[in-house]
């Protein structure tokens, strides 16, 4: 997949992703019917999945890389 460099807008929107409730616990549980959801409709729907995937380089659903942490909420 080419990757593209994400403007101020992805990372602002990828924010949001970060923060939303089913793709948090999509990212933690990595089953269930928030994963299932997420994986199904990230890429097509939802516009915060989307910039999530091209600021940090993986799908909304899946696993951040060790020593990331998401922000508390």
């Amino acid at each position: 997949m080419n990757r593209q460099s994400a403007s101020k807008w992805d990372h602002q929107l990828a924010k949001i992703c970060l923060n939303c409730l089913v793709c948090r616990q999509a990212r933690r549980k990595q089953q269930g019917i928030a994963f299932w959801m997420v994986r199904r409709v990230e890429s097509r729907l939802c516009s915060f999945c989307r910039a999530y995937e091209r600021v940090y380089g993986r799908k909304a659903h899946e696993r951040p890389q060790p020593g990331f942490s998401e922000p508390a909420q």
